[in-house]
């Protein structure tokens, strides 16, 4: 699949996170993009609990807790604290000049 740009670098400085949507085939993906130390990562953003927007809850460190029902995942390893053997989809995230570009 070809990599979308999807957000501006300067849009997610180190230590936050946004949430996006993106096409990739044929069905809309959430998409959750956290900075952690100037390195971008990118994982599903729908939660498996509940289909929670991963993106819109908040990020301790590396984690990004679900707003809903407070479900957190390893945004640089995708997997969840509670039960490693459960794991987000992980994107490849790359940057050119400001452009985030994701592999949806």
């Amino acid at each position: 699949m070809p990599f979308e740009r999807v957000a501006a670098f300067a849009d997610i400085p180190p230590g936050s996170m946004i949430d996006i949507e993106g096409a990739g085939g044929d069905e809309t993906r959430m998409v959750v993009i956290c900075n952690i130390e100037g390195e971008l990562h990118a994982m599903d953003g729908r939660c498996p609990h509940r289909d929670g927007p991963l993106g819109q809850g908040a990020l301790h460190g590396r984690m990004v807790v679900c707003p809903w029902h407070a479900w957190e995942f390893d945004c640089v390893t995708g997997r969840n604290d509670h039960d490693p053997s459960l794991r987000q989809r992980k994107y490849d995230v790359r940057v050119e000049g400001d452009a985030v570009l994701v592999d949806l």
